[in-house]
């Protein structure tokens, strides 16, 4: 069963031992920070803050934070278990003849079922207040030269002028007084496109956007809001996929966007289309602080929430951290479908200390003189992979997992005038080591085995390996040897 909110889902990991309650005053700066970033990297529970210092509300804290947490966000016993569904629908659009048309039918109708479900009455408006203050929610402080407090887990919602698609994503929000933030609107991310269409629609000509923030949503929800998915699908329809239950969304009080009925608060208003104002800095997933730059301003003009609702929040920063668990789900999740496209290969690792965009090593069937700077290319030619700043690429025996046999590849397999691929691209806007914003240099090692039409004129040694048979000997004879 879907879960019916976020406190649904705190009710779960509470009866599975994953959560801890902490029932002392904590202070939203910078305290909970430190208590978070301990907790992540000893491979702790989430934590309910029950007493937050300046706010009646309780702060929900590294739900995310590991490989089980996960996966139990997104009722899988597997990540790799949702690509495979994916897989599953896409297999609909290709089915051939009356009989084939049958088949697919259940699976139509289950497609049929994840559109958002439009509601009158909400929980995320049992409260309604139209003089809102941000300031009594318990918006953290994370690190120490932050440029103020953030709101780390919002799910930015905004509607394409031309289509009317929504669009969900995941943008942090420097709190500045009572009624506004920042919007961190990157040049590559869908809400500012849909930024950039308004000032150019009729609806632009009012000089206002209007733009709302769910806080706090189901598992489901939440996550959808980070993937990489087509501009066109909207992330409703996506989290409804993941829940195999149609999300249900109300109409705004203010404007007529559609917000997730389940959220805990919901923070409406409007990004002026011509205001800016600086953001940041911000301690960032990059484990380094992004630094201060000029960014759209969000006005609040309207606060609903639950009555008795639960604010969420993450911490970001040196890697390993929540947030590295849910991209984590990104790769396992979407890696059947670069499959798909590119069946050559045969498996991905973003590795966390990459922190999202800047290192991917992939193991490839190799098939042909160059294939894997075929893969390279290919792969910064998809989507947010454009950012990657190293493409490792080893032969389909090497688990990209195993990141000393990785290392031992790479050190010992290259030769860098021929192994060694430099281009130049366009790079996240968090990227600090590149020269230019937004625009650098990234490198892609070929480490696999090198043949003679790659240039290898001598002959390529074997790796060094035991007989199978005397391994089976000695494994059969372990026990007599008395080592342990």
């Amino acid at each position: 069963m879907a879960y019916r909110d976020l406190q649904d889902f705190i009710k779960t990991l509470e009866q599975k031992g994953l959560l801890k309650r902490v029932s002392i005053e904590v202070d939203p700066e910078l305290e909970i920070a430190e208590i978070n970033d301990r907790v992540v990297k000893s491979g702790g529970p989430a934590i309910l803050f029950e007493k937050v210092k300046g706010s009646d509300f309780p702060v929900l804290i590294n739900a995310f934070g590991s490989y089980e947490r996960m996966s139990l966000a997104l009722e899988v016993d597997s990540l790799d278990d949702i690509g495979q569904g994916i897989l599953e629908y896409l297999e609909v659009n290709s089915y051939a003849g009356i009989v084939n048309k049958i088949k697919a039918l259940p699976k139509l109708i289950q497609l049929a079922s994840i559109f958002p479900n439009k509601v009158s009455k909400a929980p995320c408006q049992e409260v309604i207040i139209k003089d809102p203050d941000l300031t009594k929610l318990p918006v953290l402080k994370c690190w120490p030269q932050d440029g103020g407090r953030f709101f780390t887990l919002p799910l930015v919602i905004t509607k394409n002028p031309e289509t009317g698609v929504h669009n969900m994503g995941m943008y942090r929000m420097h709190l500045y007084d009572s009624k506004t933030t920042g919007m961190h609107w990157h040049m590559h991310k869908d809400g500012r496109s849909h930024f950039n269409l308004y000032k150019k629609s009729e609806q632009g000509k009012s000089g206002r956007m209007p733009v709302a923030v769910a806080l706090g949503c189901d598992p489901a929800t939440l996550y959808s809001a980070t993937a990489p998915i087509p501009k066109e699908i909207s992330e409703y329809v996506f989290a409804g996929f993941l829940r195999k239950k149609p999300i249900e969304v109300v109409k705004c009080i203010t404007s007529d966007l559609e917000v997730p009925a389940n959220a805990e608060f919901i923070l409406e208003g409007y990004v002026d289309m011509e205001e800016l104002r600086m953001e940041g800095p911000f301690g960032d997933h990059t484990g380094y602080y992004s630094l201060a730059d000029m960014y759209p301003v969000f006005h609040v003009e309207c606060i609903t929430h639950r009555k008795n609702p639960v604010y969420p929040a993450t911490v970001v920063g040196k890697p390993p951290m929540e947030d590295c668990y849910i991209a984590k789900a990104t790769e396992r999740i979407f890696l059947p479908l670069l499959k798909l496209v590119h069946p050559e290969i045969v498996n991905l690792n973003l590795p966390l200390e990459g922190v999202f965009h800047n290192c991917a090593i992939v193991s490839i069937k190799k098939s042909y003189p160059g294939h894997a700077k075929k893969v390279m290319h290919a792969l910064w030619g998809i989507g947010q992979m454009m950012f990657t700043k190293m493409i490792i690429v080893v032969d389909e025996d090497i688990n990209p997992y195993d990141l000393s046999t990785v290392a031992w590849k790479v050190f010992n397999n290259i030769d860098a005038g021929r192994d060694v691929v430099i281009v130049e691209g366009p790079l996240d806007a968090l990227d600090h080591a590149s020269p230019l914003p937004h625009y650098g240099h990234k490198m892609g090692i070929d480490a696999t085995r090198k043949w003679p039409e790659e240039g290898h004129t001598r002959e390529w040694p074997d790796d060094i390996k035991m007989s199978p048979e005397v391994k089976a000997l000695v494994d059969n004879r372990w026990r007599e040897y008395g080592i342990n």
